[in-house]
């Protein structure tokens, strides 16, 4: 499965693997193009799991008024981070074997996960500036421990 998403430097649209290794790239101009996609109970590992960089994944519901308002700022940090982050949305209705795997209580829920492990995980909507802050907090807890690998 893929998406379409628009490339922020040059706007082309680019077709966008749900799983691939390394990070999309735009078709015309190369650059980074933000990786937003959907996944359920049966593609959850390969999409997400499997995935060789930083997930941040939205467990949400559509019925979920809370869900509605921090989806663009979720897309908007993922548009910022094209190349460094990868957005993967899932609607717990739909899948409700993730919902109970990470014991969701309450939707939105934010995970951050790399490689599978859970980086960082927030419930309940926050404003953006919040989740700017949260993400890269997470994404920078992610390079020290990658630099004190070396």
């Amino acid at each position: 499965m893929s998406a379409i998403v628009a490339c922020p430097n040059c706007g082309k649209k680019n077709r966008v693997p749900a799983a691939a290794s390394g990070y999309p790239r735009c078709g015309v101009c190369k650059s980074a193009v933000p990786w937003i996609v959907d996944a359920g109970d049966a593609d959850f590992a390969e999409v997400v799991e499997k995935a060789p960089q930083v997930v941040l994944v939205d467990l949400w519901a559509t019925w979920c008024g809370p869900c509605r308002m921090v989806s663009p700022a979720l897309e908007k940090v993922a548009t910022e981070r094209a190349g460094k982050l990868k957005l993967v949305k899932v609607d717990v209705d739909a899948a409700p074997e993730t919902a109970r795997k990470f014991s969701v209580q309450a939707v939105p829920t934010l995970l951050i996960l790399d490689q599978g492990n859970v980086l960082s995980r927030q419930s309940g909507a926050a404003p953006p500036d919040v989740l700017v802050r949260w993400v890269d907090e997470a994404l920078q807890k992610k390079a020290d421990s990658a630099g004190a690998a070396r």
